[in-house]
């Protein structure tokens, strides 16, 4: 299982971004979260299959059709979460 933590910049608060990841998410079988940064960000943990989260990273650069994502940040690997789903914050 792989972790990987995001950060995507442009418009992505209050345009569903968050809530169009986790069903992105549970689609491909990935736990992890999305959650907005008070800079205008979205943080987003991937924990799964390989080709599962980059499959994820390539829909993170569209996102929702309101979404206008400028920037998808790679922070690196990330320690796996202790929760059973996919969660948005």
């Amino acid at each position: 299982m792989a972790c990987r933590l995001y950060r995507i910049s442009g418009r992505v608060q209050g345009v569903f971004f968050r809530d169009s990841t986790r069903r992105e998410a549970r689609r491909l079988g990935i736990h992890g979260y999305a959650r907005n940064l008070s800079d205008g960000t979205v943080e987003v943990l991937a924990c799964g299959d390989d080709d599962a989260v980059a499959e994820l990273v390539q829909w993170l650069w569209h996102g929702p059709p309101m979404a206008r994502v400028r920037q998808v940040d790679d922070l690196g690997v990330a320690d796996p979460p202790a929760m059973p789903d996919f969660l948005i914050g």
